[in-house]
């Protein structure tokens, strides 16, 4: 490819990646005194989300309100344009999900996985983010 056409290109997607979350709402529940919520919810307007956090001492309440799977579950709950969004998900995946717009409930990363947004620090691990429906299936969405 032509280096004008791969700048075009380059510049296109970039044009169709941020509309999807330019000022794209996205609401957190969170514990009050959780410090690695409040980096995620960094991440997430690093990476153009405008966010409203809500903290709240009743996050099992959250959760199953919003039908997230007990086995899916992480410090925070997030909902965005009809979707769920539990724990330390990468504003990528969440870009990507508002894209494609999957038939799914939502996405996970259980537990709070070292080196997710979030929780970065001196080691990384490796995690999974999840797709969730409303009947408990789930499937792999992305490997890190």
């Amino acid at each position: 490819m032509k280096p004008i056409f791969r700048q075009l290109a380059t510049a296109l997607l970039g044009l169709a990646v941020s509309s999807v979350t330019a000022g794209e709402l996205i609401t957190v529940y969170k514990s009050p005194s959780c410090g690695c919520c409040n980096a995620w919810i960094k991440h997430l307007r690093d990476n153009g989300f405008a966010v409203q956090a809500h903290d709240t001492r009743r996050m099992t309440l959250v959760k199953q309100s919003l039908g997230v799977p007990a086995s899916h579950s992480s410090c925070h709950t997030a909902e965005v344009s009809g979707y769920v969004i539990e724990g330390h998900v990468p504003a990528a995946d969440i870009q990507r999900l508002l894209r494609d717009k999957p038939a799914v409930a939502g996405l996970a990363v259980p537990g709070m996985p070292m080196g997710s947004p979030g929780m970065e620090g001196a080691r990384k691990d490796p995690y999974q983010v999840l797709t969730f429906d409303a009947v408990g299936n789930s499937q792999v969405y992305a490997d890190y």
